[in-house]
């Protein structure tokens, strides 16, 4: 039959197919022959083409777009796409944490928020969430903290028990779960929710000046969620919700934005503010220092190819560019080794080749071979030498984004400020910024979730600690449990 002028299906050495229906045999009724090229390369191409998927973060979608500067912040960063009037096209991919890659998209579960940026001056990257805290400070605790909310080693099911278990046992987390077991828990939709960076960060200007920023990416869909009850609805009837929509929006052409403001806080600060400002538990309240805008994100392409263009994106909070630099935050220094790490086990040691994560700056690097390298090494492969290889050049990035420190080598807890205090700043969110109905929800919330399972050693640890979040809320949540 005439393939009415479609394309000829090939090999992937582009060798023409003659059935894409039928394999090799001797006769009609005879033996598969082993020289049926086509139907071998099938199979083994069918039984490699999955990679490992992430360990947290599995689940997740995306879209291209860019990043348009809307306002003149040059006085904080000399970084190429912050300055006035530049535009740098961009990817984002959104994630659950917990769940694997065919889990629901609508768990109750904090999102990430993962953005690469294509700049002029190399790939830069913010590993983000859509909550502007995390559930511990020190990555030390980060590994426990994943396979607590993952499967049992012995029925291999995710365990409620486990989960209240650790985090009752690491006040720090107090002010993550209660923004979890909040409204903002489950997200109606990808567009229907911030980013935030939540670490703190380093930014330098063009003259050597040096402060700390933290971003907030401000939905311009504002800000919606799902109940309980609609979110358990939805991870029956349709799982991918959230991949769905955010696809459908695009080829709709009702482009999702986001407005990046940043706090800016100057560099003597840090030392005595009354929070320690390089703790992930933390906030920066707005009313010490004020939201300023920068720009505005549009995502306004979908992908083509979700394994090479989302699955295989590599986003890693190594990847800073001159003017950006990182702070004392113990995660986010843990984090500059980890996301490369895992990267390189998932995807193998060239995967900055792959197009989504290729720079569109020009890259002159000594990295040679390996599997999958598919961009030719030059001579000369080492440095130094004197045969016209690259060379670093200090005026490129003249101001090193650092800071100074000292001390004995040891282990223990950072030097704590005045007001740091791992329930004040979750009570605030339960008594200052959710009003009645909402705390009526995080009680109903955190009630569900507690008698999914959790023991009584645990149970009353976790009435324990909702009371110092809040002595009425936690109140509620021990009477409604006996009650219910």
């Amino acid at each position: 039959m005439s393939n009415d002028g479609r394309k000829p299906t090939t090999t992937d050495a582009g060798i023409p197919v003659p059935s894409d229906e039928y394999s090799l045999t001797v006769g009609p009724d005879g033996p598969i022959l082993l020289q049926d090229h086509y139907l071998l390369e099938q199979m083994a191409n069918f039984n490699r083409e999955r990679i490992p998927e992430r360990q947290p973060h599995a689940k997740g979608g995306g879209a291209h777009g860019r990043f348009e500067v809307t306002n003149d912040v040059s006085a904080y960063t000399r970084a190429a796409l912050f300055q006035p009037g530049a535009t740098t096209e961009m990817l984002a991919r959104f994630s659950t944490v917990a769940g694997e890659r065919g889990s629901p998209d609508t768990w109750r579960d904090p999102r990430g928020f993962a953005l690469k940026f294509y700049t002029p001056e190399g790939n830069y990257d913010m590993v983000g969430n859509n909550t502007p805290i995390f559930f511990v400070r020190d990555p030390m605790k980060f590994q426990p903290f994943i396979r607590s909310q993952k499967r049992r080693a012995d029925v291999n099911l995710r365990d409620h028990d486990m989960q209240w278990d650790f985090w009752t046992l690491s006040p720090e987390t107090a002010h993550q779960v209660t923004w979890l077991m909040g409204d903002r828990g489950i997200p109606k939709t990808w567009r229907h929710m911030n980013g935030y960076s939540s670490h703190t960060y380093l930014w330098v200007n063009a003259e050597g000046e040096r402060f700390w920023v933290k971003y907030h990416f401000k939905t311009d869909q504002g800000i919606d969620y799902l109940t309980q009850e609609e979110a358990d609805r939805l991870a029956g009837a349709d799982a991918d919700y959230h991949t769905r929509d955010l696809y459908e929006a695009i080829k709709r052409g009702e482009y999702p934005s986001w407005t990046l403001k940043v706090q800016i806080m100057p560099f003597e600060d840090a030392a005595d503010y009354r929070f320690n400002p390089f703790d992930l538990t933390k906030v920066w309240p707005h009313g010490d220092y004020p939201l300023m805008e920068v720009g505005r994100m549009t995502l306004d392409r979908n992908p083509t190819d979700y394994h090479t263009e989302i699955e295989q994106a590599a986003f890693e909070p190594n990847n800073i560019v001159p003017g950006i630099g990182f702070s004392p935050d113990r995660m986010l220094l843990a984090r500059v080794f980890s996301y490369a790490d895992a990267h390189r086990a998932r995807m193998g040691v060239n995967y900055k080749q792959i197009p989504v994560n290729r720079p569109q700056a020009p890259v002159h690097a000594y990295s040679k071979e390996g599997a999958m390298r598919v961009i030719k090494s030059e001579d000369p492969v080492y440095a130094p030498n004197s045969k016209g290889g690259p060379a670093a050049d200090p005026e490129r990035w003249p101001y090193q984004a650092g800071w100074a420190a000292s001390g004995e080598f040891m282990h223990t807890a950072q030097t704590p400020h005045r007001e740091d205090d791992d329930f004040v700043q979750a009570g605030n969110l339960v008594r200052h910024v959710m009003d009645d109905a909402a705390r009526e929800r995080l009680v109903s919330n955190v009630v569900g979730h507690l008698k999914d399972g959790v023991t009584q050693p645990v149970l009353e640890r976790a009435f324990e600690y909702w009371r110092r979040i809040d002595p009425d809320v936690g109140g509620r949540i021990a009477a409604a449990f006996e009650h219910d």
